[in-house]
């Protein structure tokens, strides 16, 4: 069993990626990105397992996928914006 994954998301309509960092629990970040695909959003996350191969956060990579640093905080306040509209129409 492994106790660290990596926390990646994707922006599957520009098609980048960004490693956001190593937990234990992913809860937060899986619903978080649920949230998101409930609104509409075209994101995915990915919780890879941290392991030999992957020790290192450059040794992660996506196929089809370019890094783009900054993308999870950029998604988040995207998300935010649209919760926000939302709470106002309500």
């Amino acid at each position: 069993m492994f106790s660290k994954y990596w926390q990646v998301i994707r922006d599957d309509s520009k098609k980048t990626f960004e490693i956001c960092g190593q937990e234990t629990n992913t809860n937060l970040f899986t619903n978080t990105t649920a949230g998101m695909q409930k609104v509409g959003m075209n994101v995915t996350c990915l919780t890879l397992p941290v392991t030999n191969k992957t020790a290192a956060k450059e040794n992660v990579k996506i196929v089809g996928y370019t890094k783009e640093d900054g993308l999870y905080e950029r998604l988040t306040k995207q998300y935010r914006d649209i919760m926000m509209r939302s709470v106002d129409d309500w």
